[in-house]
């Protein structure tokens, strides 16, 4: 079985193209050459295999979902785990969501599953969605950043599959995996973000395409016997509403600690900061500084004429602008401005997940 076939002949310039990349598992790219970057390889069968017996052994791989790649290591190895925190440069107590093969394997990891668990797993697994619940007595600290919790997601990525199942059947039951992007920085959607990222610090990383919803997932905490939504992604309100028979609840000062919660997080280097679109359109048309140092992610605002910096138009629509967010991020963090402007985008259900990853991708600057 092929999950994705590799152009040939990929050459290194390939690596720092801002060229759109694709959305389907079949747009991964061919295996490249080590140049100071971890290797990147094709999912194919044969690598999917590599990556778990590696994963076997302690090494880090990184690898696809939906929502954005994963820097993935056995979750039951506690030296394996750390080796996360030490790519990422992530704090310890920071919890890492752990990543299961099928609902099946819930009860390994957490000792209390309840009937909002059961549901919400049916409804949304596979898929972009994590649960918070009371872990097993066997889950390591590392994982849980010393915390009575748990977060547990069923990936709907092919490839996440794949790599899932065979680890099983190598004995390994889970894989830990935080987004693969430095701690506080712009997550990484494909392979190549990756690769740039971490250098040799990961033994493999599987390209299976661009991911496709672009951000984090959904993350509700089930630990108090009243579900609480602590990350928006994907999955919306509404959705776990209409589970759950009521919308979750905001979370408390009580609420675990999960990824991607802290007020600044998903930050580019370069300063950034919303602005509306009607303060835009001024700002743009008084700008005083040589406009070669202001990059612009603009959804409805047009271009001036006279405009020379970077400018990306991002979609209109809430899931395709999403799928496209952190590449948007991160192609304009690699133009030299001083600023990144990224045009507020409209309130509204569709919209919660990415208003809340611009608000922390700018909370430096608020």
């Amino acid at each position: 079985m092929e999950i994705a076939r590799a152009p040939r002949g990929r050459r290194r310039k390939d690596l720092n193209s801002t060229k759109s990349p694709g959305t389907g598992v079949g747009d991964a790219a061919g295996p490249v050459e080590n140049l100071g970057q971890s290797a990147v390889d094709a999912a194919t069968a044969e690598q999917i295999e590599r990556a778990a017996q590696l994963l076997h052994a302690g090494a880090l791989i990184a690898f696809p979902t939906e929502t954005v790649y994963g820097l993935g290591a056995d979750a039951r190895n506690a030296d394996a785990v750390r080796r996360i925190f030490a790519a990422k440069g992530r704090p310890a107590e920071h919890p890492v969501i752990v990543h299961l093969a099928s609902a099946d394997l819930m009860p390994r990891w957490a000792r209390e599953i309840d009937a909002s668990a059961q549901a919400l797993a049916r409804a949304f697994w596979p898929g972009p969605l994590t649960l918070i619940l009371p872990r097993a007595a066997t889950v390591l600290d590392v994982v849980t950043g010393g915390q009575d919790s748990v977060g547990l997601r069923v990936p709907g990525h092919p490839v996440a599959q794949a790599l899932l199942a065979r680890l099983l059947d190598l004995g390994g039951d889970g894989i830990a995996a935080p987004s693969a992007n430095r701690f506080g920085r712009i997550s990484a959607t494909n392979a190549r973000h990756v690769a740039e990222e971490f250098g040799d610090a990961v033994a493999m990383v599987l390209d299976g395409g661009s991911s496709r919803h672009g951000i984090e997932s959904t993350i509700v905490d089930l630990t108090s016997g009243e579900p609480a939504l602590l990350r928006p992604g994907a999955i919306t309100v509404e959705a776990l509403g209409r589970v759950l028979g009521a919308a979750p609840r905001l979370p408390s000062s009580q609420s675990p600690r999960a990824s991607g919660t802290l007020a600044s997080h998903y930050a580019p280097q370069a300063a950034a900061r919303l602005i509306a679109p009607h303060e835009l359109i001024h700002a743009l048309a008084t700008l005083t500084k040589p406009v070669a140092r202001i990059a612009v992610l603009a959804r409805s605002v047009a271009k001036p004429t006279k405009f020379s910096g970077s400018w990306i138009d991002a979609p209109r629509e809430s899931a395709a602008y999403a799928q496209e967010l952190y590449a948007n991020l991160r192609t304009l963090d690699t133009r030299g401005a001083d600023e990144i402007w990224i045009e507020t985008p409209p309130d509204g259900p569709d919209w919660v997940a990415v208003n809340d990853r611009l608000r922390r991708a700018t909370h430096r600057q608020l």
